[in-house]
Order: structure tokens, then sequence, then C-alpha cells
């Protein structure tokens, strides 16, 4: 059986956080932790376009 390098377990790890980090939904919540509706999350912002903001969003 063949060890896994130091190296490879970095690349696994990375590998795995990107991974993780790429499906976390934009979610803007406002300083007591409610929901801010996806076009007042544009305002603040700044985005041209809400539906990046929506909780349903999925890419």
């Amino acid at each position: 059986m063949k060890r896994i390098s130091i190296a490879g377990k970095i690349l696994v790890m990375l590998t795995a956080l990107i991974l993780l980090f790429s499906t976390v939904s934009c979610v803007t919540f406002d300083s007591n932790g409610k929901l801010i509706p996806p076009g007042q999350a544009k305002k603040i912002t700044g985005d041209k376009n809400a539906k990046n903001l929506a909780p349903g969003k999925n890419k």
C-alpha cells in the first residue's frame, strides 16, 4: 500500500476546503441576525442584480 506524501495530503485538504466554500450560499444578515431581503442587500452591496443575493440561488 502506498503512503500519501505530505504535499498530497495538503492538496487533498485544500481541494476539500475549496469545494466546501464554493457551496456556501450568499445570504446577507443584518446586525440582529435577521435575513435581509435580496433587494435591500443589493442596495447595500451595490450589485446590479438581486438574484445572486436570494437565499434560493444556487450556482
